[in-house]
């Protein structure tokens, strides 16, 4: 059995998505959402165990202020919302960075729902709000330690063709494979997640050794024991 995953998501373009058909970004913000819901419940059959994405970092406090509000009640009521499904499906949900700077409401939202979800396991679902990876890293390093709360990041998936990390998961991704799509987040499918876990699963990891002498760009997946594997002879 392949070991399970942990695929972290930049899920960009909600805005631009939004944008190009005259409508307001947060309805984009909102078909995101839709979007995330539909990844989330399937991943775990796809045999990621871990699934960590970039909802709102520290950065986005720059926008408009009508934003930012918009984006803060839309999380609520995502979490909200939300909650029950991922009890029924066995996800766990955490919210990764900053809650000082959060309403108090907010707050105990996320705190409800993470009690709630806490027996959740067949994949833990990790949203970043308010997060700054380099934050992250400075506070760790204050206090002696390593950024540990969030596990090394397997495969990196950025969405509406940017190529670039914005200060996400930059200690978890040091050994990460990353793929790119030009599609907008809206647009992105559980198709295009099984794609990208697909050609990850081809690729040969070498966390600077060399590969074994047997060692093949199939990774040696058998596709007759492991279902992942025949999508990958399939892509």
């Amino acid at each position: 059995m392949a070991r399970r995953l942990h695929v972290a998501i930049i899920m960009d373009g909600n805005g631009r998505w939004a944008g190009s058909r005259g409508w307001p970004r947060l309805e984009g913000h909102r078909r995101g959402a839709a979007t995330l819901r539909s990844v989330a419940e399937a991943a775990p059959g796809l045999g990621v165990g871990e699934l960590t994405v970039y909802a709102f970092s520290s950065d986005n406090w720059k926008r408009p202020c009508e934003e930012v509000a918009g984006l803060m009640r839309l999380f609520a009521e995502y979490l909200e919302s939300e909650t029950r499904r991922c009890v029924e499906n066995g996800i766990r949900l955490r919210v990764e960075g900053r809650r000082d700077r959060l309403e108090g409401a907010l707050v105990e939202t996320i705190e409800r729902c993470e009690r709630r979800t806490a027996d959740g396991g067949r994949m833990t679902l990790r949203l970043a709000v308010d997060y700054s990876s380099r934050h992250a890293i400075a506070e760790a390093a204050s206090r002696g330690r390593t950024p540990d709360a969030v596990p090394d990041v397997d495969l990196m998936i950025r969405t509406a063709g940017e190529q670039r990390l914005s200060d996400f998961l930059l200690w978890e991704s040091a050994y990460a494979e990353f793929w790119f799509t030009k599609k907008t987040w809206p647009e992105f499918s559980v198709k295009d997640l099984e794609l990208a876990i697909s050609e990850f699963r081809l690729r040969v990891r070498k966390f600077g050794a060399l590969p074994a002498p047997h060692e093949t760009r199939t990774l040696g997946l058998d596709p007759r024991r492991d279902p992942l594997a025949a999508i990958a002879a399939d892509a």
